[in-house]
């Protein structure tokens, strides 16, 4: 396929349908800018692969838990290990770890890891989770030099220090090294809305999915966000991969519903992304998704592994709210206006106050454009708990 055959999807009447899908669990916001167009200009595979979102097993979530698995911010790369070969295998029904990843990867792929280094130094992908993803794709046969570890900020992979974590010979990715640096991002695939009358519309994607990965397996981390409501799966890989989306935020509004959803339906990343890995070892339920107060970081002890990531993420919201409750702060679906801030330090420092009037009804919308499954009720959650 010529790359300027393109699919043109005008999201116009969708957008409206979905923006506040939260109704019934929150209201629209007030005086809520109405949505706008959002066209997706994206190029699709020459033949459907059933590996894309929501992949092999839509509306299954496993959640894996081993008490030992980190202690005291220290992750037992062993233990984290094992959690990784049982999720992977209680997700497929295979008997083995091999046998469970080939259901996703091949020798040949070119195969990415998505991390979120964003929370960095506080909670990011850990390093021990992705040092044992590289070794479960080099046991199938995946050289060294065909796995990318990647973000779309250089200074935060550093800040993590990933380049001194990761194993040799594993190629490490900043998409972005500095303000306004677009020379990584592929100008045929993007999409486009006006959302508060910005000069540039467009978000594109990344080159390296575009060009280069033929397999994406996305490590979000575990985390509340003050516009989004929570980051998860589907949050990490479609900001996390597209630039040019903190436009989407203008105080207190948001877009992040719908737009999250559209980008992640973008091809080809919705194709190339077969596998979504949270590390919910550590849980920010407050601050997110830049915090560096501990006090609002519980340690979970949990991955959720699944190739749906709308199911995911819900199973994560739930998490998130239950702990909010506990802490006796109020829902991210809240809307009350004077909740709100426009102080960034004191919203970080705060659970009562916040930043946006936020939209977790981006997971529903999102299950809406066929990325996976919302409703708790339908989701295959099966829990293990491992000692």
């Amino acid at each position: 396929m010529d790359r300027r055959d393109f699919v043109k999807t005008a999201g116009w009447g969708t957008a409206a349908l979905l923006f506040n899908s939260g109704v019934g669990r929150g209201q629209a916001s007030p005086s809520q800018p109405a949505p706008p167009p959002i066209e997706v200009h994206g190029i699709p595979p020459s033949k459907p692969s059933p590996l894309g979102i929501p992949g092999l097993f839509p509306g299954r979530v496993v959640e894996v838990f081993h008490g030992d698995s980190i202690s005291g911010n220290r992750v037992s790369q062993p233990i984290v290990g094992r959690m990784l070969n049982e999720g992977m295998k209680e997700l497929t029904g295979e008997s083995s770890p091999a046998a469970a990843w080939q259901r996703f990867i091949e020798p040949h792929d070119v195969v990415g890891i998505k991390i979120n280094s964003s929370g960095a130094p506080v909670c990011f992908s850990s390093p021990e989770i992705v040092r044992e993803i590289v070794a479960a794709l080099r046991s199938i046969g995946v050289p060294a030099e065909n796995i990318v570890v990647f973000d779309r900020y250089s200074d935060e992979i550093e800040l993590a220090s990933y380049q001194a974590l990761v194993p040799a010979g594993i190629r490490l990715l900043g998409i972005e090294h500095g303000a306004f640096d677009a020379a990584r991002y592929d100008f045929d695939v993007y999409c486009d809305a006006d959302f508060f009358g910005e000069s540039e519309t467009r978000c594109y994607l990344a080159k390296v999915v575009t060009q280069e990965l033929t397999k994406i397996i996305n490590i979000p981390t575990m985390k509340d966000h003050s516009a989004s409501g929570v980051t998860g799966c589907l949050k990490n890989i479609g900001y996390g991969c597209f630039n040019n989306v903190a436009r989407t935020h203008q105080l207190p509004y948001t877009f992040t519903d719908p737009l999250i959803g559209y980008l992640c339906s973008t091809e080809p990343l919705r194709s190339k992304t077969v596998l979504h890995i949270m590390d919910g070892m550590r849980e920010v339920w407050h601050g997110g998704p830049i915090t560096s107060h501990w006090e609002f970081v519980y340690e979970a002890k949990t991955l959720f592994i699944g190739t749906d990531p709308v199911g995911v993420d819900t199973v994560e919201l739930e998490a998130i709210e239950k702990k909010r409750r506990e802490e006796g702060v109020s829902s991210v679906w809240d809307i009350d206006p004077s909740t709100l801030t426009t102080d960034d330090a004191e919203f970080h420092q705060n659970p009562l106050k916040n930043l946006y009037f936020r939209q977790p009804g981006h997971i529903a919308a999102a299950g809406k454009l066929g990325l996976g499954v919302s409703d708790l009720k339908l989701i295959d959650h099966r829990q293990l708990r491992l000692t």
